[in-house]
């Protein structure tokens, strides 16, 4: 059974910066994804197994970085620059492929979700 668990949410200014973890159960190609009330899940950032590779969404590019700790089978999402338009509930999820994803559908595990919150 893959295990994801996902901390680091809260709420934060408009500016500010969090930094999202994702503990998995074991070593996969990741990706983070994050839905506002009312819209659709949206892909945000994803990383290769190895770590080599990234690839981020346009409206993130620039200020959200994804990483990988293999030592620790864990995933960051560095968030800089954060704005209200950020505001979502953030999920990672893990792929048994080594590769990257941008669409959901090719995930195969998934977290519970941690809430960011960026005031204005």
């Amino acid at each position: 059974q893959v295990k994801l668990v996902e901390s680091g949410g809260g709420l934060v200014q408009a500016g500010g910066s969090l930094r999202l973890s994702c503990a998995a159960s074991g070593r996969y190609g990741m990706g983070w994804f994050r839905q506002a009330p009312g819209k659709e899940r949206e892909f945000v950032a994803t990383i290769t197994r190895s770590g080599g590779s990234t690839y981020y969404a346009d409206s993130v590019k620039g200020r959200f970085t994804i990483s990988r700790d293999n030592g620790k089978n864990t995933v960051y999402l560095q968030m800089n620059s954060l704005k209200p338009e950020d505001t979502a509930v953030y999920y990672c999820a893990a792929r048994d492929s080594a590769g990257m994803a941008h669409r959901a559908t090719l995930y195969d595990y998934w977290g519970q979700g941690t809430q960011v919150t960026v005031s204005s």
